[in-house]
C-alpha cells in the first residue's frame, strides 16, 4: 500500500497473468482445463484491481467470479457425467439438446465469463476497467479489455464445441441429462450469477466514484 514500486509490480503481474492464462484457455481442448486456465486469468483481474489500491473491485470481482466459475466447474462435471467421463471438447457437439438444464445454465455461466450485460461479470470487469481509465493508466486499460475479449473468446470456443452442433461421438450421442442432486444446484449458481452482480455493483460504484 505505502509502495507505489510494489503496487506497479501486483499490477503487471496481474494483468501479463491475466492475458497468458486467456491465450492458454484458447489452446485446450479438455474442458476442465479450460475452465482450469480461465480460473488464473481472472484472478489476474483481480490483481490487477489490488495494483490499482481498488480492493472493493478485487473483492468484487472474487464474489462474482465464485458465483459463475462454480457453476461452470459444475456444469463441467455434469457433462463428465452425462458422457460416460467424457472431457475432449472435440468429441462432443448437440449435448444442449440432450441435457438441456446443463446446457442452459452453462450458458449463462459462459455469458457472465464473457462480460455480458447484466451478468456479474459484466459489472466486475467493467469496474476494473473503468478505473483503469478513470486514473490515466490506457495501457492497463487497453491490455486489460484484451484480455476481456479473449475471455470472450474461449469461453465462446468451449460453448459452441460443447453443447452446439452435432454429436461428434458415440458419446455425445448418448448422453443424459445428470440426477437433480446436480442440475438443482446449476439452476441456483445461475440464479446467483444474473443477480450477484447488480447486487453487488452499488457498492463498488462508490468506491468507483470517490477514486
Amino acid at each position: 500500500e505505502l509502495s507505489g514500486i510494489a503496487l506497479t509490480v501486483v499490477l503487471v503481474v496481474g494483468l501479463v497473468t491475466a492475458l497468458f492464462a486467456a491465450t492458454c484457455a484458447l489452446a485446450q481442448d479438455d474442458i476442465k482445463r479450460v475452465l482450469a486456465y480461465s480460473t488464473v486469468s481472472q484472478l489476474g483481474f483481480m490483481f490487477v484491481a489490488a495494483g490499482m489500491r481498488f480492493y472493493t473491485g478485487a473483492m468484487f470481482m472474487l464474489v462474482a467470479h465464485a458465483f459463475y466459475k462454480a457453476l461452470m466447474f459444475l456444469g463441467a462435471g455434469s457433462v463428465m457425467h452425462g458422457t460416460h467421463e467424457e472431457t475432449d471438447l472435440q468429441r462432443m457437439g448437440g449435448l444442449i439438446r440432450r441435457m438441456p438444464v446443463t446446457g442452459w445454465t452453462f450458458v449463462i455461466g459462459a455469458l457472465a465469463l464473457a462480460g455480458i450485460w447484466p451478468l456479474a461479470g459484466f459489472f466486475a470487469k467493467d469496474q476494473i476497467l473503468e478505473i483503469a481509465n478513470h486514473t490515466g493508466r490506457p495501457w492497463v486499460y487497453a491490455l486489460g479489455t484484451l484480455a476481456a475479449l479473449l475471455s470472450a473468446l474461449y469461453v465462446g470456443r468451449l460453448l459452441f464445441l460443447a453443447f452446439f452442433g452435432e454429436p461428434r461421438s458415440d458419446e455425445a450421442r448418448r448422453a443424459h441429462e445428470s440426477p437433480g442432486v446436480m442440475t438443482i444446484p446449476l439452476v441456483l449458481l445461475a440464479a446467483g450469477a444474473v443477480v450477484s452482480g447488480l447486487l453487488l455493483a452499488g457498492s463498488a460504484e462508490g468506491t468507483l466514484a470517490r477514486v
